[in-house]
């Protein structure tokens, strides 16, 4: 069994320089579910049609632990970052500029595709200087800032997105704006000390060699095998956000509602989770942490399907979804980074990453099935059930699974370092 071991002379910055450098990570998610979601749904498309395109932009995300080793290979953080920054603002704009109606539909999926590989590679990034930066008793609050720029850039992405396409009669304008904010967010990336690479670069195939290696090691130690199984399930996925604007006629709720809810206010909102669900973390089982944070959001989903549909329980239900989604966004980022070890940093984060989208993209589109055949209370039912079943499939199945295995191998189940 291998410990993993922490470089002293590792310069450490506060965890809050993540929120910032991921921030267009988030933007790109939140453009796309609320602003062009909400303008798809004005123009006469169906929830069904908006939950298809919210799906397909999971595609990048669900597939980029294929093409991560080129991070872990290639150039270094700083240039990677630095190339994945200025093409997501581009598709930002690209974004905004296609007219939001059903004969664009194919072209906008394209786009929002390869928005979405481009801040993948960005988000690859980040992860792997948290790795690099960032000792054990940091990881909780690293994962937390992390996600808070995430789901609060999802804020900015969405609230700010749709009031400038309220307010604007150029269609372009939105993603503009937003495409410079989010090259902003790349200025503190210009003074970050990145550490040194472990020694010179070999072959590309040696690394590739490595890196293989790397992920193996992980994936059979215990930590790495329940990782990988929590990846799978539909925990704390927070699939209802990405239908949020679409369904909000059925609370009856204002554009300018939705606009605040599900953007600037819903992002501070989940921002303030992430932090505290970090926390909490670094101070109770990662694990347990994140199991419980998803029984809450599954609750949260049952209740806001049972209480009546009004304008003001969307606005309470949505904000308190918002929440607990930040609780268990920080609580999957820390525990990935508790077991995962420095080698090959950015393949297998982006692994774990990758791996968890598949319930977040299968979801969002049980969820428009739900809708389509039970209304709006039957779709957050529906989550909530498959939620719970997730949960205790985990538990009582995979957990118990694990027990037996490595009770078998002798093995005391540490992360093994790569």
């Amino acid at each position: 069994m291998t410990e993993m071991t922490t470089s002293p002379a590792r310069h450490t910055p506060h965890p809050s320089i993540f929120m910032v450098l991921v921030t267009p990570f988030g933007v790109v998610s939140g453009f796309l579910t609320v602003t062009i979601g909400w303008l798809l749904a004005k123009h006469g498309l169906s929830v069904e049609q908006i939950a298809v395109l919210m799906a397909a932009s999971y595609v990048p995300h669900v597939w980029k632990f294929l093409w991560a080793p080129i991070a872990d290979i290639t150039l270094n953080r700083t240039q990677w970052y630095l190339i994945s920054a200025v093409t997501t603002a581009i598709g930002l704009y690209a974004m905004g500029a296609i007219p939001p109606t059903a004969a664009n539909l194919p072209l906008l999926t394209t786009v929002v595709v390869a928005a979405n590989v481009a801040c993948a590679l960005m988000g690859m990034t980040v992860q792997s200087l948290m790795v690099a930066l960032c000792d054990e008793s940091q990881q909780g609050r690293a994962g937390g800032w992390f996600q808070a720029g995430n789901l609060g850039g999802g804020g900015i992405g969405g609230g700010l997105g749709l009031w400038i396409a309220q307010r604007s009669t150029h269609d372009w304008m939105p993603g503009a704006v937003l495409a410079v904010g989010c090259l902003a967010c790349a200025i503190p990336m210009l003074f970050l000390r990145e550490p040194a690479p472990e020694g010179p670069r070999r072959s590309v195939a040696h690394e590739l060699v490595n890196v293989g290696r790397n992920l193996w090691e992980l994936a059979r130690s215990k930590g790495g095998f329940l990782a990988l199984a929590l990846c799978f399930a539909p925990i704390g996925s927070g699939a209802a956000s990405n239908l949020w604007s679409a369904v909000a006629g059925d609370w009856r709720a204002s554009a300018g509602t939705v606009a605040l809810v599900t953007g600037v206010l819903g992002g501070l909102v989940m921002a303030v989770g992430c932090v505290v669900g970090g926390w909490i973390c670094d101070r109770m089982d990662r694990k347990g942490a994140y199991i419980l944070f998803g029984l809450m959001q599954a609750a949260c989903a049952a209740g806001m399907g049972f209480m009546p549909h009004t304008e003001l329980n969307y606005v309470v239900f949505t904000l308190l979804y918002a929440f607990i989604t930040g609780f268990t966004y920080a609580g999957f980022t820390a525990f990935v980074l508790e077991i995962m070890g420095a080698g090959s940093a950015a393949t297998k984060f982006s692994l774990f990453a990758s791996l968890s989208n598949f319930p977040i993209q299968w979801v969002t589109s049980i969820d428009g099935w739900a809708y389509k055949k039970h209304g709006p209370a039957g779709m957050l039912y529906v989550e909530a059930l498959v939620g719970v079943a997730g949960m205790a499939v985990f538990m009582f199945g995979v957990m118990n699974l694990a027990k037996l295995i490595w009770r078998d191998r002798g093995n005391g189940g540490e992360a093994v370092a790569g």
